[in-house]
């Protein structure tokens, strides 16, 4: 079960990359577009029109943020309780909070573009922490019920 553990924080790791690849794709083809005169306003986001080709990032960040990580974040907590490594659920509970966070920040960004920043710094700290979740399990202690029991001789 640990490395079903390691993989699932490596992967939440992964996902956070490919969140900002696909988002930067999304936005370098919008910038070559509207350069060859394409014009981006409300109607534009509202039609189901696919103007470019690189749109395709932007679906792929909304649909990864808001459906696919959190779930990888749940089933990492999920299996922090089985794997047997102390600190297990601490770290895996603290993934799902940046995760939480994080798609909070990215809804609010739509309203607020500052919060924007915010969501971009909080990607960061989830990377961070889903990598050190995933690296700890190699040299965590097992927990206490994992411990084998030591037999030691007292004088009668």
């Amino acid at each position: 079960m640990r490395n079903v553990y390691k993989i699932f924080a490596y992967l939440i790791a992964a996902e956070v990359v490919v969140q900002a690849m696909a988002m930067v794709y999304a936005v370098a083809g919008l910038g070559k577009w509207i350069d060859g005169g394409g014009v981006f306003d409300k109607a534009l986001m509202e039609s189901d029109e696919s103007p470019f080709p690189e749109v395709v990032g932007f679906v792929v960040h909304g649909i990864n943020g808001t459906m696919i990580i959190p779930a990888i974040a749940l089933l990492l907590l999920i299996f922090s309780f089985f794997t047997k490594v102390r600190g297990a659920a601490k770290w895996a509970g603290l993934v799902l909070l940046l995760v939480v966070v994080q798609v909070t920040l990215g809804i609010f960004g739509h309203e607020v573009p500052a919060v924007g920043a915010l969501h971009g710094l909080n990607a960061l700290l989830l990377f961070s922490a889903a990598v050190y979740t995933g690296r700890r399990v190699s040299t965590a202690a097992p927990s206490a019920a994992d411990r084998p029991e030591t037999n030691v001789a007292t004088p009668v």
